[in-house]
């Protein structure tokens, strides 16, 4: 099976109140799947690796082989690509994690797109802050 998958991470302050949205498509663009959950306190950089991994998790769930995932994060995108280098150590044991995972589908690709494509998994992780009562 081949989904397409969009992720994003949000926080309020840096660090503050995060979350994250993920979305899950089939392969003719359908919704299969949505997913916002409050993480509690942490940074935006941390929202963007776990809403990453909790996609991943999602579609091994599903019975995926083939995913391509969309981010508007850059950062996490060059560092999954091995473009940058991970300088911070709980950043660095969540690629650790997410290399496991990607590791059990035949291919994962992660690609940037601009934030205004990414709206979907914006309101997501949106309405997952929201959900908590956090401003």
């Amino acid at each position: 099976m081949d989904l397409r998958i969009y992720i994003d991470g949000a926080c309020r302050g840096n660090p503050g109140p995060s979350s994250i949205g993920v979305v899950i498509l089939d392969g003719k663009g359908k919704p299969i799947k949505e997913h916002g959950r409050f993480l509690g306190e942490g940074t935006n950089n941390t929202a963007e690796f776990t809403a990453l991994i909790e996609a991943l998790q999602l579609a091994l769930e599903l019975g995926a082989r083939n995913l391509k995932i969309h981010s508007d994060s850059q950062l996490l995108v060059r560092q999954y690509s091995g473009e940058y280098k991970v300088k911070n150590e709980r950043l660095a044991e969540f690629l650790g994690q997410i290399r496991d995972l990607r590791n059990r589908f035949t291919a994962v690709e992660l690609v940037h797109i601009p934030r205004e494509l990414n709206r979907h998994a914006d309101r997501l992780a949106n309405e997952a802050l929201d959900s908590v009562g956090s401003d």
